[in-house]
């Protein structure tokens, strides 16, 4: 048993892939938000291009980012909008001239669940272990199908 007890550790070492479930992003909004179940991922880039600005029940959407160097945000620009941040600086560029900004960017998952579950029609990003009971997911992207930046 002792044998066993100290091999583990070493055996965890040598495992070609980690023994945890898929990663997945999780898009989240306030559990109290009352919108249509799911979303599907034109909507979502229509609402992170700021193309879709409100909700069907009329409340703006407020969306949310994370930093550029983040590696999640690198996955879902890359899944979503089908290109990475900074490729998207031209772009907000010719839309700030129209009086369209981006969306806000918060530091980290952390920030970005708790400002969903207090604000009204904010929609945001996390890794799915990052949800909690204060927020409801409407979509989840595969992080094994995303394109690696």
């Amino acid at each position: 048993m002792r044998f066993l007890l100290l091999s583990l550790p070493l055996l965890w070492m040598v495992l070609p892939e980690p023994l945890h479930a898929e990663e997945k992003i999780a898009v989240i909004v306030a559990e109290t938000t009352r919108i249509k179940a799911a979303l599907s991922r034109e909507e979502l880039a229509s609402i992170y291009r700021r193309k879709k600005l409100f909700w069907e029940n009329g409340v703006p959407i407020v969306p949310l980012n994370l930093p550029v160097t983040h590696t999640l945000r690198r996955s879902f620009s890359s899944m979503v909008l089908g290109e990475m941040p900074e490729e998207m600086d031209t772009y907000w560029n010719e839309q700030y001239f129209h009086g369209v900004s981006p969306p806000y960017v918060l530091a980290s998952e952390a920030a970005v669940v708790e400002f969903v579950a207090t604000t009204p029609g904010a929609i945001g990003y996390v890794n799915a272990t990052a949800v909690n009971s204060h927020v409801r997911v409407l979509l989840y992207l595969s992080l094994s199908t995303a394109k690696r930046p």
